[in-house]
C-alpha cells in the first residue's frame, strides 16, 4: 500500500475529513489526527465494512511547550466545543506533557518528547503508528505494510506493555477477525 491508497481509505471516513478540516481552528502547533481512526478506517475499506465501523474514538496529538494542566485542559475544552456538533469523541493530548502523567496512569516511565511525531513513534504496534496533519502531510515511520496486511505486531522500542498490547489486540481482533496478531 502506498501513501495515496492509505489516504484514500483513511479519508473515506467522513469523520476523519471533518476533524482534519476543523483542526486549524484550534490554533494548536504540531497537530495531527493519529492512530486508530486512521488505520481502522483503512481496515474497514479493505474488508468492505462501513468507514466508521468499530472506531471507538478519534485521537489528536499536538505539541505545546506550555505543559501546565490548565493549558491542556483549555485546549481540550476548545476541542470538545469544536467537535460537539459532529457527535464524536475526540481525545486531544499535548505530547509535551505526556511524561508528566504517563507513569501514574500506566505504571511505567515515559520520556520527554520533542514533537507529536515522537508520540506516534511510541504506539504499541507499527500498524498504529500513523498520523495525518491538517495540511495533508502523512507520518508513517514504519510505512503501511502492517496496515495493509492487517497485522498487529509489538513495538518493543518504547514503553511496551505486554498487558496493554494484549488488551488492545484482543479488542481489535474481536471487531476485525481478519487480523493477524503477533504474540507479545
Amino acid at each position: 500500500m502506498d501513501e495515496a491508497r492509505f489516504l484514500s481509505l483513511a479519508l473515506a471516513n467522513e469523520r476523519n475529513r471533518a476533524i482534519l478540516a476543523r483542526l486549524p481552528e484550534l490554533g494548536l502547533g504540531d497537530c495531527w489526527l493519529v492512530s486508530g481512526s486512521l488505520f481502522q478506517s483503512v481496515w474497514n475499506g479493505l474488508t468492505g465494512r462501513g468507514p466508521g465501523y468499530g472506531i471507538k474514538d478519534y485521537d489528536v496529538f499536538y505539541f505545546d511547550a506550555d505543559t501546565s494542566f490548565e493549558a491542556e485542559d483549555c485546549a481540550i475544552a476548545q476541542a470538545r466545543s469544536l467537535f460537539a456538533p459532529l457527535g464524536l469523541e475526540v481525545e486531544l493530548r499535548n505530547q509535551a506533557r505526556v511524561h508528566l502523567w504517563y507513569e501514574t496512569k500506566f505504571g511505567t516511565d515515559y520520556p520527554l518528547l520533542r514533537s507529536s511525531c515522537e508520540g506516534i513513534d511510541r504506539f504499541l504496534a507499527p500498524a498504529c503508528m500513523v498520523g495525518i496533519a491538517p495540511n495533508g502531510r502523512v507520518y508513517a515511520p514504519h510505512g503501511f505494510g502492517d496496515i495493509e496486511t492487517m497485522t498487529i505486531r509489538p513495538n518493543r522500542a518504547a514503553n511496551f506493555s505486554a498487558a496493554r498490547y494484549a488488551e488492545k489486540a484482543g479488542r481489535w481482533k474481536a471487531i476485525w477477525p481478519e487480523l493477524t496478531v503477533i504474540p507479545a
